[in-house]
């Protein structure tokens, strides 16, 4: 993205864009035309749509297994933790097609109607008597009639073709919305800033309608309309979207990580014999002009993974799958080093995954009238996302400032610190879910009623504690995690990094399942009683299952500390609201210049405010 690109010869700026953005024809274009709020307004408005959607399916889910297609408690738990997985690992492919061929606007349409073919086929499913098998008054019970292969096959063949759509969607309209704004610009950088607020905003809104609204109709009006208002509300977000095509920014695919990543590895092994220089300037590099005029940064080579500098050897050859350069295999060592961060935020992503599988389901027994209103159990996913926004403020607001008084680190504490804190609210969850279930069976023990499985004379709020707490861990963990993997990950790689995060989620929700039907398993096979997950809860021992889950916590907490003390930051970036501020300030006495000074400037701090 040349900075160097219409400017008149006087150096002052003409009006277009610097970051390289097109439009649809790949002509460059006019920023007071396009992007900015002008465009931005139509993302977030269709982020709230389609969050609406997409929960509006995923947190009534598993009640949907177990009532209308009469699963048992692991196998629907199961169901929707390998359907959540597939959503956050289909990203992958999004990114790397978005990237390598078609670009983020075509990339991102194409998933758009493939989604709401999902949403369609998935709202039939649920209102076509054929497709659904018939009614039964109580849905555990042994005798209900089971699903078809064919009313089995619909149903999730909708499920995981939603699941292909929203990988093409997710990893993208973010980015998209992003690329509205010029990060050669201060005020625009300033206003990208902004958008990003937005955004986490119109998450929080379209979940929590999904969450309360949309979750009672399915519960107390009819699954075809809980499911054919979502379908209608993502039709909705993709006219909205392209309304606002006429005022978009477009970046044009510029070949995929993944390709630039591979070639380093494969380089290096291919040249495995050779020896690396002790003088890295003998190692080979491209010319600083050739990063400069491209906005891009050049990185010196480190001694780290040193195996990885054999692909930048020089040898007598410019194959790029032979010879890379300094610049990209540190890259490329920057991507490998996150990996143990990366899996040590797997087991907390299992804990996420509760709240839409078991925690619902230990709602489901007990007591949820208010006067002539009954709580929907998935309407407690509300109390996470209200959680997580309360406890987003109050970090911001007072905990960053108490707590950079004594470290003198501008962000309070590090982004891997945020991130241990909110591992250490796991273990305490799973410990107090432990202890809210031991009460939950004691009264039914005491009420005779562990056998029949009949409701539990206690309130559904006993479960609040987990679900609000749940919600605080977010706010350190989760945030953390997007903001670690963003702003480690090279400038030339943020897609990739930021899909590290979406994969840990993926895999967190593949090892619930696998941790479910293992330990279903072998407590049913060895253990002295039936099991502790049995489709009566009442019967099964839901609180050994949240203790094993702590102490996995527990453990996965220590190797966090371990691989998170050897692991060597990339670039501390907290002061970029203060590098903002004084760009700004620059910016209000005199014209953006296209100097090499300002453009790698602008793209560092403009990264930052991105995470």
């Amino acid at each position: 993205m040349a900075t160097s690109n219409h400017v008149d010869e006087n150096g002052h700026d003409d009006g277009y864009t610097k970051d390289g953005t097109v439009d649809l024809k790949g002509n460059p274009i006019l920023r007071f035309k396009t992007g900015g709020w002008k465009a931005c307004s139509f993302i977030v408005v269709y982020e709230v749509f389609e969050r609406m959607a997409y929960y509006g399916i995923s947190s009534n889910l598993v009640i949907y297994l177990t009532e209308k297609l009469h699963q048992g408690t692991v196998q629907s738990s199961n169901n929707v933790t390998n359907w959540v997985g597939t959503i956050w690992m289909s990203p992958i492919l999004g990114a790397y097609f978005a990237d390598a061929f078609l670009g983020r606007y075509w990339t991102f349409l194409i998933a758009s109607a493939i989604y709401l073919l999902g949403m369609s086929l998935l709202t039939l499913a649920v209102s076509i008597h054929g497709l659904k098998p018939p009614s039964c008054a109580h849905p555990t019970a042994t005798d209900c009639k089971k699903a078809s292969t064919l009313q089995l096959a619909v149903f999730f063949g909708a499920l995981y073709i939603l699941a292909v759509g929203t990988g093409g969607t997710k990893p993208n309209v973010s980015t998209i919305g992003a690329d509205q704004f010029d990060e050669f610009h201060p005020k625009e950088k300033a206003h990208k800033l902004s958008f990003f607020n937005w955004w986490m905003f119109s998450i929080f809104l379209g979940t929590l309608f999904a969450d309360t609204v949309l979750v009672y109709i399915q519960d107390n009006v009819g699954w075809s309309l809980g499911y054919g208002l979502p379908t209608l509300g993502l039709a909705i977000s993709i006219m909205i979207f392209l309304a606002g095509s006429p005022f978009y920014r477009h970046k044009k695919p510029r070949g995929s990580p993944f390709t630039r990543m591979s070639r380093v590895i494969v380089a290096a092994l291919r040249k495995w014999k050779v020896q690396v220089p002790s003088d890295p300037k003998e190692l080979y590099e491209l010319d600083l002009g050739e990063y400069t005029k491209n906005g891009k940064v050049r990185i010196d080579s480190t001694p780290s993974l040193r195996f990885l500098n054999k692909a930048c050897v020089k040898i007598d050859t410019t194959d790029p799958w032979m010879l890379c350069s300094v610049t990209q295999v540190e890259e490329t060592k920057q991507m490998l080093r996150m990996i143990p961060i990366l899996i040590a935020t797997f087991l907390p992503s299992t804990m996420i995954a509760q709240i839409n599988t078991l925690f619902i389901k230990q709602g489901t027994t007990l007591k949820r009238d208010i006067g002539n209103f009954s709580i929907p159990p998935a309407s407690l996913g509300a109390f996470v996302t209200i959680s997580m926004l309360v406890s987003v403020v109050l970090y911001d607001r007072f905990f960053v400032k108490i707590t950079k008084r004594l470290t003198n680190n501008p962000r309070g504490i590090n982004i891997l610190q945020r991130m241990g804190i909110g591992m250490a609210f796991h273990i305490a969850i799973m410990f107090v879910a432990s202890f809210v279930e031991r009460h939950r069976l004691s009264v039914a023990k005491d009420h005779g009623i562990v056998e029949n499985g009949k409701q539990v004379p206690l309130s559904i709020f006993i479960l609040l504690p987990q679900f609000i707490l749940m919600g605080t861990a977010d706010a350190f963990l989760v945030v953390a995690k997007i903001e670690f993997f963003y702003d480690q990950a090279p400038e030339g790689m943020k897609s990739l990094g930021t899909s590290y995060s979406m994969t840990s989620l993926g895999v967190g929700n593949f090892i619930s399942s696998f941790l479910l039907s293992t330990v279903s398993h072998i407590t049913k096979k060895h253990g002295n009683h039936r099991g502790w997950i049995l489709n009566n809860l009442n019967a099964s021992h839901l609180d050994y299952y949240y203790a094993f889950l702590a102490v996995l916590n527990l453990l996965n907490f220590f190797f966090f500390l371990f691989v998170s003390k050897y692991y060597v930051y990339k670039a501390e970036v907290s002061d970029s609201l203060a590098v903002l501020r004084q760009e700004l300030e620059i910016g209000s006495r005199h014209r953006v210049t296209n100097s090499q000074e300002a453009s790698t400037s602008a793209q560092v701090a403009g990264s930052t405010l991105a995470s």
